[in-house]
């Protein structure tokens, strides 16, 4: 009785297979370092913790509105 074995790439083609590429989004932001003072930061941690958003968004969002310009789809009012 002569067996054969059956290719793995034909009991289980998902294992074998090229993984998908996924393409990146479009970059939006920009990671930099930025020295604020303690009390601001403070400040937008706190309302960080009230609201569920991020302090960083937060920031973000409050530099958006005082320059005037629109914000992204982001939820942040």
């Amino acid at each position: 009785m002569n067996i054969e074995p059956t290719p793995v790439a034909a009991v289980v083609p998902a294992l074998v297979a090229a993984p998908a590429r996924r393409t990146r989004a479009p970059k939006r932001k920009t990671r930099i370092t930025i020295y604020l003072d303690d009390e601001v930061l403070d400040e937008f941690r706190s309302l960080s913790e009230r609201c569920g958003t991020g302090y960083q968004t937060l920031i973000n969002a409050a530099l958006r509105k005082r320059l005037g310009t629109p914000f992204p789809e982001t939820g942040v009012v």
